[in-house]
């Protein structure tokens, strides 16, 4: 409890933010909790899938002691822990290295050939009071997602050299070291993603507007920091989100996927995950912040309606949802892309959409050309359903602002997309921000 006091009070004193707390009153609080039972795990240290077993009460490199699994994904899992061991308190972190060079595959980084597991470990001590908690992720034991964890080592040490102090709602990475075969990377602390929020305080159907605009603009935040640094995330999505335990700032997470945008070219259009791709990822268009932008807007939508915008169950499908909200693609554009021939017909005088279906009674998968002219809806017609939980004439505008946020954000032609700097000056986000050191 005393741990947590600390913390919330270090929390305090640099939260750039500021929102009734009334928001976040929670609609049904889940008070059971799946446990780790040593039956489940098997005899070795890892199963077979290269995730390493995790005992409740284990302590990692002799420092960190296991209190929670939180998940697992593709890549790794993530188990929250009590740091036994107190940091020095005044060590500046060392240097960060260059990013390696892209990855051929275009969807991560390679780290340069000196790279060796035991050259991974390395530490970037911060002031943390004694006993404090934090989130260790310990990655599967493969060469793939050996370079996933070296690029993201990578990545958010040359984002925490432009924001020391951590206001840039990046996630802080405090230091790596090697247990037991596997790479594991120490983070700050956060309790929630987006996704568990939503379902926890909306029931599905969203959040209240004020927390959207709060949390709009911390991503907004964060995006400059990438774009100033020249870095793309690439694979932003709720999950991909962290929210600390006040409910009053959010980071972003999971660095795995990120790149360079001086090096980042299309090779593949399936890149991050399919919901929050943007279109010129699925075209072929060359990689850049813009894309990032894109996938906050999905976010953001989904934040506030509890629903997922565009849910294709393929590329082509979603090229088709872009359309019907946001009208066709111009040919100069789709001109540019590497991959548009899969989806369209570009010709000198028309451009037509090459819908992939299945013949209803043969089942059989057929292609109909169609001739796209408009759009079916706008962004603010697909939020008037959640805008009746809006009581206010006050909330109801902040939703009209939401709408005309978004519909920037929603540009199909990448560079007429709204910046991040643009963006946060719109007055849907601009009452939401306290400029404070490095936050403005």
């Amino acid at each position: 409890a005393a741990a947590a006091t600390a913390a919330a009070a270090e929390e305090d004193e640099d939260d750039m933010f500021d929102i009734d707390e009334k928001v976040f009153v929670p609609v049904a609080e889940d008070k059971s909790r799946p446990g780790r039972s040593a039956a489940n795990l098997h005899d070795g240290f890892d199963d077979e899938h290269g995730y390493y077993n995790f005992q409740i009460g284990e302590t990692l490199d002799q420092r960190y002691e296991i209190l929670e699994f939180k998940g697992k994904g593709s890549f790794s899992s993530v188990v929250r822990c009590r740091d036994l061991l107190t940091p020095p308190p005044s060590l500046a972190p060392p240097p960060p290295p260059s990013l390696p060079a892209a990855f051929p595959d275009g969807k991560t980084l390679v780290p340069p050939p000196s790279i060796t597991t035991s050259s991974f470990s390395s530490s970037l001590p911060l002031p943390l009071h004694r006993n404090a908690e934090v989130a260790v992720k310990v990655v599967r034991s493969n060469e793939a997602t050996l370079r996933a964890a070296v690029v993201e080592e990578a990545v958010l040490k040359r984002l925490a050299t432009t924001d020391p102090e951590g206001r840039r709602h990046c996630v802080r990475l405090l230091r790596t070291f090697e247990f037991r075969g596997h790479q594991c990377l120490v983070f700050e602390s956060m309790d929630l993603n987006l996704r568990d929020l939503t379902k926890k305080y909306g029931r599905n159907r969203g959040l209240n507007i004020n927390a959207v605009a709060l949390y709009t603009s911390q991503l907004m935040i964060a995006l400059r920091h990438l774009r100033r640094t020249g870095i793309v995330h690439a694979d932003i999505k709720p999950d991909n989100v962290l929210v600390n335990v006040k409910r009053t700032k959010i980071k972003l997470c999971d660095f795995g996927s990120a790149m360079l945008t001086s090096e980042a070219e299309p090779l593949a259009p399936y890149l991050g995950s399919r919901y929050y791709r943007a279109p010129e990822v699925i075209l072929g268009h060359k990689y850049d912040s813009p894309m990032d932008m894109w996938s906050v807007a999905c976010v953001v939508y989904e934040l506030f309606t509890g629903r997922i915008l565009f849910q294709g169950a393929s590329n082509n499908e979603m090229i088709r949802l872009f359309m019907d909200l946001k009208g066709p693609f111009s040919k100069k554009l789709l001109r540019r892309c590497k991959f548009a021939d899969q989806h369209f017909r570009v010709e000198e005088s028309s451009c037509s959409f090459l819908s992939k279906e299945e013949d209803p009674l043969t089942k059989r998968p057929l292609v109909k050309v169609v001739t796209v002219t408009s759009a079916k809806h706008s962004v603010l017609t697909m939020l008037t359903p959640a805008m009746r939980a809006c009581t206010t004439m006050d909330e109801k505008q902040k939703v009209a602002q939401l709408a005309d946020l978004l519909d920037k954000m929603f540009v199909l032609e990448p560079d007429r997309r709204i910046d991040p700097d643009t963006a946060l000056q719109h007055p849907f986000i601009r009452p939401h921000l306290i400029h404070r050191g490095g936050a403005g």
